[in-house]
């Protein structure tokens, strides 16, 4: 009945010809009050009765012009209004309520509850839709009627209402959430743009015809904006990404590809690097690793790391679903490698310490895994030709024989596959064919350069596993003659040596395996973790482990002291090495309480390393656990044996390959010992000059605090900007030592000094990728105590201003990203792996959670909503506003991680609603800005899913957040909830 009084009013109205605010005076009189109109359809009454004829009635007009002015009526019931008008025919109308749409769509916006904010994303989607229509309507017209001045001025009249829309960011992000909402209603705008597209033919006016497909161009462009991302000054170097290479060649080669691949992708997102100098970074920190690598080993992994592993991890990137698309990836190679190729001083560098042509190697590579063309490899290796002609001379008398690691290293890939078929075949029969493989393997640079190779292929689990099953075949004796004795010691001598040096290379993760199918655990596995000596690992030299039974201890011992020469036959290896310690200690005994000569001794020591290396292995490995509970007077009979047992003893009857093994011994009881004997400042043996013994150990001065030695260290690389391998060493070292949040914490002090941008933003780069150490336990130390500590204190509030204040902001959400993104994607790495966790406390007492309630976590915030219902998603009336997406979405939240990002959006929430701005404020400010930077399109599986909704409204107070697009990218608008705040955000702007 109302809408029927409604109409008789208006006729009435314009019978009696009541000027426009008399009407009003005697409509609201008569009719009900009320805030709004809208439920009357009020617009909609008034624009029906004005559009009736040919021309629109003036008089009704201006009731609606007077209704809009004095909002009787919301824009989004004008809006939707006018979009139901289809008579494109009557001109005059169509103009009529092209003016009425100008009166107020430059000021577009609601304060009203989410539901009528929605409302209005729904009226723009649909008025789009309809100066759609009309722009086809028009473009037809133009084809029927032929050229015609007065349908270009209308056309052109769309044409600009069109464009003025669509060139508010602010209404385009309305219409996205629109989109969202309703994807049907977007296949009206999809169909309408088909349409005009299609009649942009029947356009002669040239200027007219660019302008609608600037305007149509821009109507597309709607489902893409979160993900067009600003251009940033581009920059030569990128700390990071060159830091993150130099950390994975020196502490990581045996770390799985994919990992790898996504931590790159994730630095390259936030940074916004453009592909090609993403590559050249990767390179450059390649080349310079290769360049300062340490000889030997080291020197080994680095070659294996860059012309093995980098190609792959690129073919990863290459077809890394967000990334760039393939083809466009290999001009991206192309291109890195032209800029390589400038810096010829770094290539020469390595070509010199290499002694080959590096560059033309590694094109070759890129090359066949198709990360190159063929056309682009010619082009590159010629230029690369020609630079080397210029370069210092390479081939020196001494050096021209030695071949290059990087050609060893390639062929030395496929001997890897080839080697563990060998050792799979069944050897029970003749087991001397294999015993020659292996001699192969132990001989020069072989064993390295194939261990290298395998763990830059993934390869060197699978090759520690056949060792162990070869090291458990010697085992199982039937009557044997002499022969077969030697080749089975044999066969368990260099097994054991080289599982050892895997260890000492690579980490005892490589060969522990997770649970052989048997259920019994191998004898090297046992032994391996029981009583051989690692870095940061103390042994008890008193443990059960070191004591087997007493009788064949005695048997043992009078074979090593009375027989000049041990037999072989029917020995069982597994158990002599488990009887050492045990002799040893009797031996030890003997001489210091005066039973046994020095002669006696070394005749003893000569004994036990005389046939089997793995007997005087196991001998040291006891002697350092026992050196390790001596007083510095008593070290020196047991550091004597030591010193004895890793000299060589070179008697006529030694075993086969006897010098081979007794050079992988040395350097196996050398790694054991450099820890102890380091304590007391002896030495194992002499040092060579020019030679470091262990690279990378004991790099920590020695009576220096450690906190003045991390200061000094961090600041070293500051000056360089870029952390060297050398460097990372110290760090983990010291974060080994000093402890998570202690190594945390005094990093984060180093950055909180910088008072200068562009140093700051340096210091954020390095440390970020100091802290890939151990991403996960840093992270969750710094927003779980760190932060917390600095925002919740006003004291420390000073040190949070801009520009450390911003760094520090980065930083965080770097560390929150990655550690989110790795976080679910397996296990840490070995390297991460080897110290004790430290779970920085105890989250479930943190954050109490009732497992009833998921919710409640977050109720802490109340909704500062008038009326949670308006706000809450059709699925759920209970729910309210000061939910987050997190907890719509169910994640978690037993999970330490989870735990700590939703406590400190809780916190974040809490200072800014509190009344009291500073640098608190604006460290949240910056934190959440460096969110929206860092996202990309669709995402809501990042840390922003924990930030409660109410927190939106009180950002878009802050002027760097009070932006469409930054509204856009905070909420889920996956979720109705999501998708409600958004749009009330949006539109109050």
């Amino acid at each position: 009945m109302k809408v029927v009084n409604l109409k008789q009013a208006i006729l009435q109205a314009w019978k009696e010809r009541w000027s426009d605010y008399q009407w009003a005076i005697n409509i609201k009189k008569n009719f009900p009050k009320g805030a709004t109109w809208d439920y009357l359809n009020f617009a909609e009454a008034l624009m029906e009765q004005a559009m009736i004829g040919p021309s629109p009635n003036p008089l009704i007009l201006s009731y609606l012009k007077y209704a809009i002015c004095s909002q009787m009526v919301s824009y989004s019931s004008v809006l939707t209004a006018i979009s139901k008008f289809d008579g494109f025919s009557r001109e005059l109308c169509v103009t009529s309520l092209l003016e009425i749409m100008d009166m107020f769509c430059h000021r577009l916006n609601c304060h009203g509850k989410a539901e009528e904010c929605i409302g209005l994303c729904r009226a723009l989607l649909g008025v789009v839709v309809w100066l759609l229509h009309g722009c086809a309507f028009y473009c037809d017209k133009l084809r029927e009627l032929g050229p015609s001045a007065s349908t270009e001025s209308i056309l052109q009249a769309c044409q600009e209402r069109l464009h003025n829309l669509m060139s508010s960011t602010k209404i385009r992000a309305l219409v996205h959430i629109a989109r969202l909402e309703d994807q049907g209603s977007w296949n009206n705008i999809e169909q309408a743009v088909l349409k005009v597209t299609e009649s942009l033919c029947n356009v002669s006016n040239q200027t007219l015809r660019t302008k609608l497909e600037e305007s149509v161009s821009l109507v597309k462009s709607i489902p893409l904006m979160l993900s067009v991302q600003c251009d940033l000054p581009v920059r030569a170097s990128f700390p990071s990404v060159h830091a993150f290479i130099m950390l994975e060649g020196t502490m990581n080669l045996t770390g799985e590809v994919q990992p790898m691949v996504e931590q790159l992708m994730m630095i390259k997102r936030m940074q916004h690097i453009p592909c090609p100098l993403f590559v050249l970074e990767i390179w450059k920190a390649c080349f310079t690793g290769l360049i300062e690598s340490p000889e030997g080993t080291e020197e080994l992994k680095w070659t294996a790391f860059t012309f093995l592993k980098i190609p792959q991890v690129l073919l990863g990137l290459k077809t890394y679903p967000q990334g760039d698309k393939g083809q466009d990836f290999m001009e991206d190679v192309n291109i890195a490698f032209q800029y390589l190729l400038k810096l010829t001083p770094l290539l020469d560098k390595a070509d010199q310490r290499c002694n080959c042509d590096c560059l033309g190697m590694l094109l070759q590579e890129c090359n066949k895994l198709g990360l190159l063309s063929d056309l682009n490899t010619e082009n590159l290796t010629s230029k690369r030709t020609v630079d080397r002609e210029f370069a210092p001379r390479l081939k020196t008398a001494e050096n021209a024989n030695i071949q290059p690691n990087p050609g060893l290293i390639l062929r030395a890939e496929p001997t890897v596959t080839n080697i563990l078929k060998t050792v799979d075949a069944d050897h029970s029969k003749s087991p001397e064919g294999l015993l020659g493989v292996l001699g192969h393997m132990l001989s020069g640079k072989s064993l390295d350069l194939l261990l290298a190779a395998a763990a830059a292929t993934g390869k060197l689990k699978s090759f520690a596993r056949k060792f162990i099953k070869l090291n458990e075949f010697p085992k199982h004796i039937s009557g044997e003659g002499s022969k077969s004795a030697s080749v089975r010691a044999l066969l368990f001598d260099i097994s054991f040596l080289m599982l050892c040096h895997v260890v000492q290379t690579y980490g005892s993760e490589v060969v522990l395996s997770d649970l052989s199918p048997s259920g019994e655990t191998p004898f090297f596995e046992t032994w391996l973790q029981t009583c051989m000596p690692e870095e940061g690992k103390t042994l008890n030299p008193d443990h059960p482990c070191f004591r087997p039974e007493p009788g064949k201890v005695e048997s043992l011992v009078t074979l090593l002291n009375n027989s000049s020469e041990m037999k072989l036959v029917q020995v069982k290896w597994h158990e002599i090495c488990l009887s050492t310690p045990a002799a040893i200690l009797e031996v030890l005994n003997a001489w210091e309480n005066g039973v046994l000569s020095v002669e006696a001794v070394q005749k003893i020591t000569d004994n036990i390393k005389g046939k089997v290396c793995s007997m005087a292995i196991c001998a040291v490995a006891w002697l350092v656990a026992h050196v390790r509970m001596l007083g510095r007077d008593e070290r020196e009979k047991p550091q004597t044996m030591i010193r004895q047992l890793v000299t060589p003893h070179y008697a006529e009857n030694t075993l086969q390959f006897y010098t081979e093994r007794v050079v992988i011994m040395s350097s196996i009881m050398e790694h054991m010992c450099a820890d102890v004997f380091q304590q007391t400042g002896a030495v194992l043996r002499p040092p060579v000059e020019g030679q470091e013994p262990i690279p990378y150990r004991n790099l920590l001065p020695a009576k220096e605090p450690i906190h003045k030695a991390l200061s000094q260290q961090f600041q070293t690389v500051l000056r360089k900007a870029w952390v060297d391998s050398r460097a990372f060493h110290v760090f983990e070292s010291l974060l080994n030592m000093g402890g998570v949040f202690w190594f945390t914490n005094n990093l984060i002090r180093e950055l909180l000094k910088e008072t200068r941008q562009e140093w700051a933003i340096r210091v954020v780069e390095l440390l970020y990728s100091i802290f890939c150490l151990d991403t996960q336990q840093i992270t969750l130390t710094l927003l779980g105590t760190i932060l917390p500590n600095l925002l919740t204190d006003s004291a420390h509030w000073h040190s949070l201003s801009d520009p450390p204040g911003k760094a520090l902001a980065k930083l965080s959400v770097w560390c929150a990203l990655s550690s989110y993104s790795s976080h679910h994607k397996g296990p840490s790495s070995a390297r991460q792996r080897k110290r004790q966790r430290e779970d920085i406390e105890d989250y479930n007492s943190l954050f109490p959670l009732d497992d009833t309630q998921p919710s409640k976590l977050m109720r802490l915030l109340s909704s500062n909503e008038d009326e949670p219902a308006a706000l809450s998603s059709p699925g759920d009336r209970s729910m309210n506003s000061s939910l987050s997406a997190s907890q719509i979405h169910t994640v978690n939240m037993r999970d330490p991680l989870n735990r700590v990002l939703a406590n400190l959006f809780l916190l974040f929430s809490s200072i800014l609603s509190s009344r009291m701005a500073g640098p608190h404020t604006q460290f949240v400010q910056s934190f959440i800005e460096e969110c929206v930077e860092c996202l990309e399109q669709g995402s809501h599986g990042s840390i922003l899913q924990f930030m409660p909704f109410t927190m939106v409204s009180e950002l878009v107070k802050l002027p760097a957040l009070a932006k469409p697009k930054a509204v856009l990218a905070m909420t889920d608008l996956n979720l109705p909830l999501g998708r409600r705040v958004a749009a009330k955000a949006i539109a109050s702007l």
